[in-house]
């Protein structure tokens, strides 16, 4: 199975004073408002960062819940955060870390196989192996 996703993004203007606008293939964004204000000084809009957490929560959230059901698991509720870090790195910035905190409830399965399925699923979704930065996960369990 193979599949192929857009998205496009158009700037206008250049450096702090440009403005850009995302979009989606899907149209789940249609030419959101990005650019340095949204990036580093919580104008609304959006930015990189925050939609690659975005797209690591999900992948990552789905990825374990797929191991669940494999595993035979047949209910559960699975609530990821995703904190993606933008760091300086000489004259341009790196992202350098997402962080995964998890939050799950699933029927009949044993705390440390709940955490076991948890970290293969942070190693093996595509986002993960994706990215080039060190990536933590912290889970809560409820039985």
């Amino acid at each position: 199975m193979k599949t192929t996703n857009t998205g496009s993004a158009r700037y206008e203007g250049l450096g702090k004073d440009g403005k850009g606008h995302v979009s989606t293939q899907s149209g789940a964004l249609d030419n959101q408002p990005y650019g340095f204000n949204t990036r580093f000084e919580d104008a609304p809009g959006t930015n990189p960062e925050e939609l690659i957490a975005a797209a690591h929560a999900s992948c990552f959230t789905m990825a374990l819940s797929f191991a669940l059901a494999k595993a035979g698991h047949e209910q559960g509720t699975l609530e990821t955060q995703a904190k993606v870090t933008l760091e300086k790195d000489g004259d341009g910035f790196t992202v350098t870390r997402s962080d995964l905190t998890l939050k799950g409830t699933v029927e009949g399965i044993d705390p440390a196989k709940f955490t076991e399925l948890a970290q293969e699923a942070k190693a093996g979704c595509p986002i993960s192996k994706l990215l080039n930065c060190e990536i933590s996960l912290q889970t809560e369990f409820e039985g």
